[in-house]
């Protein structure tokens, strides 16, 4: 199993449509081949950055998902509203 950390900068005034526009994206994932779990968080101190963590099965069911189609469409409404590109980091046991 693997975590990916996803981390969004949003902004400014943008956060509720962020949070609008995200549960799409979580929709999406739940059925995405490999999906184990999630949970977004909101950094305490700055409401523009965002922090998504998952879980996998494998890292190619990861990658299988960031090149999908569907994950593509999920977050079509959320890449406008983003200050800088998203970063991921990939974590192993």
């Amino acid at each position: 199993m693997i975590k990916v950390i996803i981390e969004r900068k949003i902004a400014t005034d943008m956060e509720s449509t962020y949070d609008e526009a995200i549960k799409k994206t979580l929709s999406a994932m739940i059925s995405a081949h490999g999906y184990v779990s999630g949970a977004t968080y909101k950094n305490a101190e700055h409401d523009n950055h965002r922090v998504i963590i998952t879980n996998w099965s494998s890292l190619e069911d990861w990658q299988q998902w960031r090149r999908s189609q569907e994950r593509s469409n999920a977050i079509a409404q959320i890449k406008p509203i983003l200050t800088e590109q998203e970063k991921y980091t990939i974590l192993t046991a």
